[in-house]
């Protein structure tokens, strides 16, 4: 889960790898509509981190909300809820 949740203005998503991996993490809105990817690379295996700054991917702020983000990771996938609180 990210830290801290709800948050304003930055959130950081921790996460561990068991071995190396592409990893993405994507954040949507509530509508469903991809707002930014935060990662999409290879990593290797370990304790990772990333930082959501509450922009899209033109840079832009966001409006306060419930965000979901989802992280692929090999086989492995997960969804979690956010919220943004201005």
């Amino acid at each position: 889960q990210n830290a801290p949740n709800p948050f304003n203005p930055v959130t950081t998503i921790q996460y561990q790898l068991p071995s190396d991996a592409h990893v993405t993490i994507d954040v949507f809105n509530i509508a469903g509509r991809l707002v930014r990817t935060l990662v999409d690379a290879e990593q290797e295996a370990g304790v990772k981190s990333v930082r959501w700054d509450g922009t899209n991917a033109n840079g832009e702020k966001v409006a306060s909300g419930i965000y979901m983000y989802r992280m692929d990771a090999g086989d492995y996938t997960s969804r979690k809820m956010m919220v943004l609180l201005k």
